[in-house]
């Protein structure tokens, strides 16, 4: 079934910048199409300038029934959210939003529950394991708090700003003080699971984010990035027998939960 827009289309956008790696438009009106849903999901690439001036007119739109927010507005849209679930309220941000029924605005941070699921279709276990992850930003804020709440074993982060990290070390130690949880640069042949958290891979030319030389093929490695789903840190895991997860493992998880938040699952 093709996707057909009426006059009576529930309209959901996606808020963001940049917005050209964006899996979610072509993924959700596919959704809907085979489902028979009237709703289209629109991207809307906003500069952080403009965001509350868009926000504020989209709340006025009557059929809009939800948003998806990606980086870098996924904390300034809890301004607008008169209500958050227990992951946005740890993590201090969100990335959906659904309008209720009496007009009032929910929010939830779907990010770390994504990647937790992501691993988890990918058959890596994380509970009671030593976590090493390179990236300390927005999604990987998320990331580390929902790996401490599921219990990892160790968790040790690391960043180009190494403020950030310490910063978020603290955090983790904060909401999950059974966590063992610190900062600075390892070596991630020392631990069960490897994540790459930053942008890197994206391009081509990027250096990997870590050395995987040393990497036993038991050590499971983990990037966020969607395009390519197979990055050159994957590659070169997986060509030393190493499990892999992809970002499109994540973002497939976190999908499943966005369908439900919504009313879109089949």
């Amino acid at each position: 079934m093709s996707l057909t827009i009426s006059g009576a289309t529930r309209l959901y956008v996606l808020l963001g910048d940049p917005l050209d790696k964006a899996r979610s438009p072509e993924h959700y009106n596919a959704v809907f199409a085979a489902r028979g849903i009237d709703a289209v999901l629109v991207p809307m690439e906003v500069a952080p300038t403009a965001f509350e001036a868009l926000i504020t007119a989209l709340k006025h739109v009557r059929n809009l029934d939800g948003l998806i927010i990606t980086m870098p507005h996924k904390q300034a849209v809890l301004a607008h959210l008169d209500r958050l679930g227990d992951a946005a309220q740890r993590v201090g941000a969100a990335n959906v939003a659904r309008r209720e029924a009496d007009g009032s605005w929910f929010g939830d941070m779907y990010d770390g529950p994504g990647f937790v699921g992501g691993l988890r279709a990918r058959g890596i276990a994380a509970e009671a394991r030593r976590v090493y992850m390179v990236g300390c930003g927005g999604v990987a804020r998320a990331m580390a708090l929902a790996l401490a709440e599921l219990g990892v074993a160790q968790l040790r982060l690391h960043d180009l700003d190494a403020r950030r990290a310490a910063s978020l070390a603290e955090t983790v130690r904060a909401q999950y003080p059974g966590v063992a949880c610190d900062a600075g640069a390892a070596d991630p042949a020392q631990f069960d699971l490897a994540i790459n958290a930053t942008p890197l891979g994206m391009r081509p030319g990027d250096p990997l984010p870590f050395d995987v030389t040393g990497l036993a093929p038991s050590t499971a490695v983990a990037d966020v990035t969607t395009k390519p789903e197979i990055t050159p840190l994957l590659a070169a895991a997986r060509e030393r027998g190493c499990p892999i997860a992809t970002g499109r493992d994540m973002f497939e998880a976190q999908t499943l939960l966005a369908e439900r938040l919504f009313g879109w699952s089949a």
